[in-house]
């Protein structure tokens, strides 16, 4: 397939890998999820990047000299079945591009992003945001095998913490709202003040 410069030259009922994304040049941003396009919501709202700014500053801080990495959207995360080992381009049909992502295995990193599953997901809803669209996320998420994932809501002023338990399921952790201080699961030293995560 020669490069495609327009989403209207795609099927967008078709099924395709990350060989065929590394193809695509439109501005349109979008994630392939086991192989179908999802066209993303226009650019975040203000609040969406406050928030959005605002935790990657913290988790900066506090990942700024441990050999943990933090990335914010646009950032290509190439998530497989964690049971299945071949990596090749044309084997991956899901790329994502999360609002923050923390990895911690250097090996997963490349010049295109991030290549298996980060150790800590964030995702802030916007109002654009479908049940399904978040239901598929979760479930790629777990199948994937994050760690832990956040989902933001910000205009409810809540957290809502998933980890993955010994059966490689999530479970909800807790949730938090905006006069809480929580802690990672995973990085029990990491401390986040949601007052701070959703001023105004």
């Amino acid at each position: 397939m020669d490069t495609i410069t327009d989403i209207s030259q795609l099927d967008l009922q078709g099924t395709y890998s990350y060989a065929d994304y590394l193809k695509w040049q439109f501005e349109q941003r979008v994630e392939l999820i086991k192989g179908k396009i999802f066209k993303m919501s226009p650019a975040p709202n203000r609040r969406h990047q406050k928030i959005s700014s605002h935790l990657h500053t913290d988790l900066g801080i506090f990942f700024r000299h441990k050999s943990c990495e933090v990335y914010s959207a646009p950032f290509d995360v190439r998530l497989f079945n964690k049971s299945k080992s071949d990596k090749a381009n044309q084997e991956i049909y899901t790329v994502v591009q999360p609002d923050i992502c923390v990895i911690c295995d250097e090996d997963k990193l490349d010049v295109q992003g991030c290549i298996g599953a980060p150790d800590l997901i964030v995702e802030i809803l916007s109002p654009g945001n479908s049940k399904k669209e978040m239901k598929t996320k979760y479930q790629l998420y777990e199948e994937a095998g994050v760690r832990e994932y956040w989902v933001v809501y910000p205009y409810e002023y809540s957290l809502f913490q998933f980890v993955l338990n010994e059966d490689e399921k999530y479970v909800l952790k807790s949730v938090f709202s905006e006069d809480e201080v929580f802690h990672s699961h995973i990085f029990p030293d990491l401390e986040i003040d949601l007052d701070k995560i959703f001023e105004n």
